[in-house]
C-alpha cells in the first residue's frame, strides 16, 4: 500500500485584533493613533498611505477642512481587505467677515527668487521621514502663556477666503525658553531667519508627524539631532513677520495641518 500523503500544516492564525483599534481626537484638525488588523501588509486613511510600526501601530490625523467621514483600509496577506468607518466630527471656527476687499496682486518676482529656497527646505524638512517614536507620546505644551492665535482663524474679506491660520500662538517676552512637545529629529534649524517664519526648528516626530515652531530669538539644536520630549528647544523672539514676540507651533501630518490644542491637555499653571 503506498504511504498516506502528509497532511499540510495550516498556516498560523496572526495573532492580534481582528480589525482595526483606535483612539484619539476624531474630528477636524484633530488625530488618531491605533492598531491595524493582525496579518496587515498595508493600510491607508482614505487616500494617505499609513506608516506602520512592527507591532503594527500607526499615527493618523484628519484635515481643518475634513469631511464628516472617512475610512481605514487594511489589506491582508491572504488579499482580503478590512474596512473600518470613521466620523469626522465638524467644529466651529473663528471667521471674522471684513467689508474690505482682498489685497490684490502676489508676491513681486524679486521676493520669489528669495523665497523660493526657503519653501524647498521648509518642504525637504517636513517631508524627511525621520526615524522617531515621538508620535506614540503623550505631548506636553512646550511652553505656557497667553494664547494669542489659534489654529483655523480666518479672515473672509467681502466673500473672498483669506487663509487660515495654520499653528497656536503662545505669546511670551523675548528669551522665554520653550521645550520640545514630544521626542524627535531636528530636520531643520536655521542659521538665518526666513522671510516670513524668522527663525525656524523643525522636529519630525515620525511616521509623518512635524512640528515647527517659528519666528524664535535662538536656535539650541542643530540639525540631524535627536531631542527628547522636555528638552529645550530655544528661546522665543519676534524674527519674521510677526507683530510681537511669540512662539507660532504648527503640526502636520503629511500634507495635513492639525491643531495643536486637540494634542495637549489644559495648559499648567
Amino acid at each position: 500500500m503506498p504511504a498516506p500523503l502528509p497532511t499540510p500544516t495550516p498556516a498560523p492564525t496572526p495573532a492580534g485584533p481582528t480589525t482595526f483599534l483606535y483612539d484619539g481626537e476624531l474630528t477636524q484638525g484633530g488625530w488618531m493613533r491605533g492598531t491595524a488588523p493582525a496579518g496587515t501588509v498595508s493600510a491607508r486613511l482614505g487616500e494617505q498611505e499609513l506608516d506602520l510600526g512592527a507591532d503594527n501601530r500607526f499615527f493618523a490625523a484628519f484635515d481643518r477642512d475634513s469631511g464628516r467621514e472617512t475610512e481605514l483600509v487594511a489589506t491582508l496577506a491572504d488579499g482580503r481587505s478590512i474596512r473600518s468607518p470613521v466620523a469626522v466630527s465638524p467644529r466651529e471656527w473663528d471667521i471674522e467677515r471684513v467689508n474690505v476687499a482682498r489685497r490684490p496682486g502676489g508676491a513681486s518676482a524679486a521676493f520669489m527668487r528669495r523665497r523660493q529656497p526657503e519653501l524647498d527646505a521648509i518642504w525637504d524638512a517636513r517631508t524627511a521621514e525621520a526615524d522617531s517614536d515621538g508620535w506614540r507620546e503623550d505631548f506636553i505644551w512646550p511652553v505656557t502663556g497667553r494664547i494669542s492665535g489659534r489654529f483655523g482663524s480666518q479672515r473672509i474679506y467681502r466673500g473672498e477666503p483669506g487663509s487660515y491660520h495654520s499653528g497656536l500662538d503662545i505669546a511670551r517676552p523675548t528669551g522665554t525658553p520653550f521645550v520640545a512637545p514630544a521626542s524627535g529629529v531636528v530636520t531643520l534649524a536655521t542659521d538665518t531667519p526666513f522671510s516670513l517664519e524668522g527663525y525656524l526648528l523643525i522636529i519630525d516626530h515620525g511616521q509623518g508627524l512635524n512640528s515647527a515652531f517659528l519666528h524664535m530669538d535662538r536656535i539650541d539644536v542643530r540639525e540631524g539631532e535627536r531631542v527628547e520630549q522636555g528638552q529645550q528647544l530655544g528661546t522665543i523672539g519676534s524674527s519674521g513677520r510677526a507683530t510681537g514676540p511669540h512662539l507660532h507651533w504648527s503640526l502636520k501630518w503629511h500634507l495635513t495641518r492639525l491643531d495643536p490644542l486637540l494634542f495637549v491637555g489644559p495648559m499648567p499653571e
